[in-house]
């Protein structure tokens, strides 16, 4: 079955919509959110007491100042594993609290 030119892949046309409804970001907020523990494993989600992402920064606040100490030293290994996982250049920076 031959596809018509102008048929496009549905999930292109959700992407626009949501571009265009301006819901995108928030989309990509909660891909970001619910893959956290995936990414960095559950030990380190267990001391995640919160998280948010705003404006292409990533806010983690955490109980265990040896893991905030330990994260911050892999900041940038951290967002190119955030960002490779997700497949889109989503956090340019990460503040650790």
């Amino acid at each position: 079955m031959e596809r018509n030119k102008q048929e496009k892949p549905l999930k292109e046309l959700v992407d626009k919509m949501l571009r265009a409804y301006g819901l995108s970001d928030k989309l990509d907020e909660v891909e970001l959110i619910q893959s956290w523990e995936k990414i960095v494993g559950k030990m380190i989600s267990k001391h995640t007491k919160d998280i948010y992402f705003r404006k292409k920064i990533l806010y983690l606040e955490l109980d265990s100042s040896a893991l905030k100490h330990e994260l911050n030293l892999a900041k940038s290994k951290l967002r190119d594993k955030l960002n490779g996982d997700l497949g889109k250049n989503l956090v340019n920076e990460i503040v650790i609290k």
